[in-house]
């Protein structure tokens, strides 16, 4: 049975509060928080394995630093959402704005419609999966994890990254400086079945382009000077 927090009646404080007690009790329990009304920070640092469904579309910084909990956002979500995500479930049925999973150490975001640009940016583990397209400047200095896009990418595509894969089913509008396509191999199709699975995409492994980095920029060279 869930439970009601409906924001037409209760603060932002007093819901995220509710959110936090529940977490840290690792209570299980489910909420549903209606009236969200574009709210900013909604559902941040909860560090349980509990289930929290917003009907509605959320502010900045929604589901930042989520661990073990999984959240679902029934309209949109503005910038940074899963902000810093260490695990767990961050679903978002519409669109999501700027800097999506910025810093993500890890856990699934599945944005079912477009993000916006640098989605990824700085990602440290996370799996994102995004139904549809991203915007420029996504997974800029990746370190580590896998970006999945069905749709297009845009400019600037994995400039700077590091070790993070990039999977792209439609076209790259430019990749940045170190980024390259590179081979699909057996273990990246494996990879990238369970993540498709996993976020309920439709779409086969097959059909995707993986990008990564070139490994140029670690260390300073002057013939490289040009892409620092």
């Amino acid at each position: 049975m869930s439970t009601t927090l409906d924001m037409a009646q209760l603060d932002l404080r007093a819901v995220n509060t509710s959110l936090q007690a529940a977490a840290k009790a690792q209570a299980n329990d489910e909420f549903v928080i209606e009236n969200p009304r574009g709210s900013h920070a909604m559902a941040c640092g909860l560090d349980g394995a509990i289930r929290v469904t917003v009907n509605g579309s959320t502010g900045y910084y929604c589901a930042g630093m989520n661990q073990e909990a999984e959240i679902t956002v029934t309209g949109s979500a503005g910038p940074g959402v899963a902000e810093n995500m260490m695990s767990g479930i961050v679903t978002i049925e519409g669109d999501a704005s700027q800097y999506a999973g910025a810093t993500g150490h890890g856990g699934l975001l599945n944005i079912k419609g477009n993000a916006s640009s640098r989605c990824g940016i700085s990602m440290k583990g996370i799996d994102i999966v995004v139904h549809g397209n991203i915007g420029h400047m996504s997974a800029f200095m990746a370190q580590k994890g896998n970006l999945v896009v069905l749709g297009d990418a845009g400019d600037a595509l994995g400039d700077s990254l590091y070790e993070a894969r990039l999977f792209v089913r439609g076209e790259v509008k430019s990749l940045g400086a170190d980024c390259i396509e590179k081979e699909m191999r057996p273990e990246h199709i494996e990879l990238l079945t369970d993540l498709l699975a996993r976020a309920g995409a439709d779409a086969q492994p097959q059909e995707f382009k993986r990008y990564g980095s070139a490994r140029r920029l670690y260390n300073f060279n002057i013939d490289h000077a040009g892409d620092y």
